[in-house]
């Protein structure tokens, strides 16, 4: 059961990771979940201040990703529509991977602009709103990137360190 348990928590941890860049994955959470599931296996012993700590940090890191693009938006002149704008983006950069790794980068702020332009901001302004709607994105995404690695980083420490006591017939 205890590599079952280490199996699917890994699973949860790259969702976690992917989950930081699609808007559709709760990342942080997700990857919390793997941590859990590594701690409920017998072989790795219960530490509910480490585990609560970490749900803390994933769930302030799951509502920041709705407050700083809000706040990049805002602080920039931005609207929903330039918000709403970035998602389609992101969701094209993944649809249509046309130009790769950089996709990512382009189309949220392309669709940010869109957006704005749809919401009757001159081109001035809505340029000025798509970058704001765009540093708010890359902001939050970051965020959970690196979060998110970091609960893999600590998956694996200890799952290394209770390697024998996971897989007992590998000794």
């Amino acid at each position: 059961m205890d590599i079952v348990l280490l199996v699917l928590g890994f699973i949860l941890m790259l969702m976690g990771i992917i989950g930081s860049f699609l808007p559709v994955l709760p990342g942080t959470p997700v990857s919390w979940v793997g941590l859990l599931l590594l701690y409920l296996t017998d072989a790795v012993p219960n530490d509910w201040w480490f585990l609560g700590i970490t749900l803390a940090v994933a769930l302030i890191v799951f509502a920041m990703d709705y407050l700083i693009p809000a706040l990049g938006t805002k602080k920039f002149g931005g609207t929903r529509a330039g918000m709403i704008g970035t998602t389609l983006g992101l969701v094209v950069a993944i649809v249509f991977p046309i130009l790769g790794i950089l996709g990512i980068i382009i189309w949220p702020f392309v669709g940010a602009f869109i957006g704005e332009l749809i919401n009757k901001a001159d081109q001035k302004s809505a340029l000025k709103a798509a970058f704001g709607s765009f540093i708010g994105f890359l902001t939050g995404t970051f965020l959970k990137f690196v979060v998110t690695i970091i609960f893999m980083g600590l998956f694996i420490a200890k799952a290394w360190e209770y390697k024998a006591a996971i897989f007992p017939y590998f000794n």
